[in-house]
């Protein structure tokens, strides 16, 4: 649950002010909280079957082919746009761990260093699957719970700045407004857990005396007490010591003392690493099947290869030309993880459950749905506003 998505919440902070800023960020925890409820609540609603995958639920709530329309575009999205993003923080924590190591070294370009983190992906995408995927996600979620931590102690550690300002950071009224849009994508993007838990609650063994929903939801509680204990103080008190200076990466923001800056921005290359290969895991099986499905193409190694390694350099391609974590995460945030986290499985409850209207499951239902739409239609402008001032000044593949 706990995505590189939390360095950006002390700059999200920065752009919604305190009060918004609590607020949306105890709402998205409110609200993805319970819209997971309904996904494990809806795996196995209908007795003897399980719905494995978002699709599979899809398909059960709208129908064969519009379950299919609506759901697979949006779960793509998701999913290469976190190859994307995470292809630049890799980048970005690698170049970091660099200049802090090695302060007097010849500075080398960022373009580099994402091409050295994607070189480990041309390598892992080829192993055959995950069985010890467990391990990867235990060393991602040490990983994630140890930067988060890094990131607030080593925070307080270097007390409030003298110099610190709480106001707005842009100028005119119309750029706060764009900036308070992306923003709340940059938070949407933290919370977007939701798009892998069908897939794993279906491994968990499931009897009617015993369904699958209730360890699930006891692993739902404790990921989200762990979210809360890695966000909030992350987003409050890096917003509090750094006020609107801080950068759109709490850790390129940081940096004393060096080794435990080194360590953390390691730390996230290696659970960037590990999530990588998770989304792009369900990307690499959809092209495949379509491949060989559709344009009846001989299921060979040479066909994994070549599908593998473009998609490889595909997200790499784009993460290059377009480094901006910030614009990135509020872009994708609203448009495919707002929809995903926030009100899909809303949408479905009320198709599949059809509620009594202007009860209070109809009303907390529709509350949801309007407050992801919204986010959906505002936060990608935010976000594309932002890459498009970012890309004026910047010097494309320097």
């Amino acid at each position: 649950m706990v995505g590189a998505g939390v360095l950006s919440l002390p700059f999200a902070m920065s752009e919604l002010g305190w009060g918004p800023g609590v607020a949306v960020l105890i709402l998205s925890w409110v609200i993805t909280l319970y819209t997971l409820w309904q996904m494990v609540e809806m795996h196995e609603m209908v007795p003897g079957k399980r719905f494995d995958r978002y699709h599979e639920l899809g398909q059960h709530a709208f129908g064969e082919k519009l379950g299919l329309y609506i759901v697979v575009p949006q779960q793509l999205i998701v999913e290469v746009g976190v190859c994307i993003v995470y292809m630049v923080t890799g980048g970005k924590s690698l170049k970091k761990f660099h200049d802090v190591v090695c302060s007097t070294c010849k500075p080398i370009k960022q373009t580099y260093f994402i091409m050295i983190f994607a070189s480990v992906h041309f390598v892992l995408s080829h192993l055959p699957n995950f069985n010890s995927i467990s391990g990867v996600s235990l060393a991602a979620a040490v990983m994630s719970l140890s930067y988060s931590t890094i990131a607030w102690s080593a925070s307080i550690d270097k007390g409030v700045q003298p110099d610190v300002q709480y106001g707005y950071k842009a100028t005119t009224k119309v750029g706060t407004v764009f900036n308070f849009f992306s923003a709340l994508g940059d938070v949407a993007f933290a919370y977007a857990g939701h798009n892998v838990v069908l897939e794993i609650q279906a491994t968990i063994p499931s009897t009617p005396e015993k369904p699958s929903k209730v360890p699930m939801w006891r692993g739902v509680i404790v990921a989200y007490i762990v979210v809360a204990l890695c966000y909030f103080p992350v987003a409050l008190i890096g917003y509090w010591i750094y006020g609107n200076s801080v950068s759109d990466n709490i850790l390129i923001t940081l940096e004393k003392p060096v080794w435990l800056i080194a360590m953390a921005n390691m730390f996230v290359v290696v659970h960037v690493i590990g999530s990588y290969q998770i989304y792009a895991m369900p990307v690499f099986d959809m092209m495949e099947t379509l491949l060989v499905k559709k344009m009846n193409f001989r299921p060979t190694m040479i066909l994994r290869f070549v599908v593998r390694t473009t998609y490889v350099a595909f997200t790499m391609f784009v993460g290059i030309t377009f480094p901006f974590f910030g614009g990135l995460l509020g872009f994708f945030g609203g448009f495919a993880f707002a929809p995903t986290t926030y009100f899909l499985p809303c949408v479905m409850w009320l198709a599949i459950y059809k509620p009594k209207k202007f009860g209070l499951s109809w009303w907390t239902n529709w509350i949801c749905i309007v407050f992801g739409v919204i986010l959906m239609i505002v936060s990608p402008i935010g976000g594309l506003r932002q890459i498009i001032l970012q890309a004026k000044h910047y010097k494309f593949y320097d």
